[in-house]
């Protein structure tokens, strides 16, 4: 895939655990782990706002584009 989720990254600099972040956005462990571990397909515009102010961050601090080999 060519986006590369950062959400890990994003977590360890605030210290924040996955429970600590699922509790605050209000999401499941496991939908939240899904989705740090890209096994989602897409995601809410509204959890994407939710998990910036959680974090503090931008969007752009969450995902990286990287080209597939063959693009």
């Amino acid at each position: 895939m060519a986006i590369i989720i950062r959400l890990d990254r994003m977590m360890a600099d605030r210290k924040m655990s996955l429970n600590e972040l699922a509790e605050r956005i209000d999401m499941t462990n496991v939908n939240l782990s899904n989705l740090k571990t890209g096994k989602m397909k897409g995601i809410k515009f509204e959890t994407m706002n939710a998990i910036c102010r959680a974090l503090d961050c931008q969007p752009a601090d969450l995902f990286e584009y990287t080209p597939d080999e063959d693009e």
